[in-house]
């Protein structure tokens, strides 16, 4: 009896200790929800759904992929209407006061296609913002209200964020007014499909359409991210949210007060990463770095001496060890700046300087498809490849490159089994640029035997590497 006793009270000084351990979040949201607004808008009748603004061209509305990374207000009712045909002011998402004269921060996609940004105070004032300006690549925008002395939140530095350090959110899910929820840092340096610029935070606090725009605070009460996006296969929470870095959000900012607009640092280079199989093709111990499938015309990186199959494994003294590293280094470099570049290239390391340009508004890499006639399959590779006349070289921008055509491609053949599909150009084998079709049947009749060997490929506008393993 007496053991069982200890053993109560024992189990009652441990939970008595571990809820002391638990962080107390209630001086921080009396604080600083003030801060937080409720963002509203009104819009034209003509603007798109909001639901098909996030799909990606030509996929469908119930295509399998249409669950990851949903904007928070994507699948929300477009709200009533006026007399007029305009949309009544709608609870979209949140937003944070970061002075005390009226700039407010959230997400592009909270204020994009608004004719009119109503900003909802804690004290149930509504103010009519105006629109600094806003950022579609970092989903970021800047608005303004007028006022003096207003609540502001207090900024922290998203670089010394750890995984595993307790956040919290506040914002109006559903329309929820200050809604608090907590987690932890999951991750950082997420990249998203179609967001190349942001190495978002990942959390699990719980995010929910109306949190988005709003802040993510530290245990000190400073804000460390923007929640930006969810994955979800409902629309809502299902354990994973991302939030926009401050320290990256800051500097955004910096340039829509100054410009209006952002202005980002541009190598030209199309990337992927290096899988297994690609390192070993390359005589790498390990993969790792951003594997150059492409170098745009006139682009820094061609002027700097960049080569398809480069791999970048240092970008201005920084380790690159994913590809997805880095857009987000190269972006926030300054323009006209000339930054150091380790690469790989054919098993040696190599240093090149590149004088980093501005980011195009719109790169055109879009290529079309190709019809040909058909040729005998490759015995090595088991694939059929064509000959690509001057009208089509033309058509997919390859008129300074050789190549051949992928007319069809063997069931159960190396080249199949590598990935290559029908349709693909094939550019590249072994890190021999490829002249025509002699040229290609030559290369490949050297190729190695049961040895992996890197392919560059294009398919539909895209360049990118597999690894090929050719059997005797």
């Amino acid at each position: 009896m007496k053991r069982v006793l200890v053993g109560l009270i024992m189990a009652v000084v441990l939970s008595a200790t571990e809820a002391r351990d638990l962080p107390d979040f209630t001086t921080l949201v009396e604080k600083n929800a003030p801060a937080v607004v409720n963002i509203s808008t009104e819009q034209n009748v003509k603007t798109k759904a909001r639901a098909q603004r996030n799909l990606p061209p030509g996929m469908p509305e119930n295509g399998p992929f249409n669950d990851w990374f949903k904007h928070f207000f994507g699948e929300e009712d477009d709200g009533e209407r006026g007399e007029d045909g305009r949309r009544f002011p709608q609870s979209l998402g949140s937003g944070f006061l970061i002075s005390s004269d009226g700039y407010i921060l959230t997400n592009n996609h909270v204020i994009e296609d608004a004719d009119k940004i109503i900003v909802r105070l804690s004290d149930r004032r509504e103010l009519e913002a105006e629109l600094i300006g806003k950022d579609k690549r970092s989903d970021l925008a800047l608005i303004k209200i007028k006022g003096d002395d207003l609540p502001k939140v207090s900024l922290g530095n998203s670089e010394k964020l750890k995984p595993g350090e307790w956040v919290l959110a506040i914002g109006s899910p559903f329309g929820f007014d200050y809604s608090v929820t907590a987690g932890v840092v999951s991750a950082k340096g997420r990249s998203l499909p179609r967001e190349n610029y942001v190495p978002f935070i990942q959390t699990d606090v719980a995010i929910n359409p109306g949190n988005s725009g709003g802040p993510l605070f530290n245990l000190k009460g400073e804000v460390i991210g923007i929640n930006s996006q969810i994955y979800s296969r409902t629309g809502g929470y299902m354990g994973l949210s991302f939030a926009i870095p401050i320290n990256m959000a800051m500097n955004v900012v910096e340039q829509l007060k100054k410009n209006g607009y952002v202005k980002r640092g541009w190598l030209g280079v199309l990337i992927q990463d290096v899988t297994r199989e690609l390192a070993e093709s390359f005589d790498m111990k390990k993969p790792h770095g951003a594997l150059v499938a492409r170098v745009l015309p006139d682009s820094p990186a061609e002027k700097a001496g960049f080569e398809v199959g480069d791999i970048v494994v240092e970008f201005n003294s920084e380790e690159i060890d994913h590809s997805s590293d880095l857009p987000p280094k190269v972006g926030i470099t300054p323009i006209d700046k000339s930054v150091p570049v380790q690469i790989i290239r054919k098993g040696k390391r190599k240093m090149l300087k590149v004088m980093i340009g501005e980011l195009p508004s719109e790169d055109d890499t879009k290529v079309s498809k190709n019809e040909s006639d058909s040729q005998k399959f490759e015995g090595r590779l088991g694939i059929s490849v064509v000959e690509l006349t001057p009208p089509q070289r033309e058509r997919m921008q390859l008129k300074d490159q050789g190549g051949v055509f992928v007319n069809d491609v063997k069931q159960g053949s190396p080249a199949r089994e590598a990935g290559v599909r029908r349709g693909d150009v094939i550019l590249m084998v072994n890190n021999i640029d490829i002249k025509d079709l002699d040229h290609f049947n030559s290369v490949v009749k050297g190729l190695p035997d049961d040895k992996l060997v890197p392919l560059l490929i294009n398919r539909a506008g895209s360049p990118i590497f597999l690894a090929m393993r050719v059997s005797e």
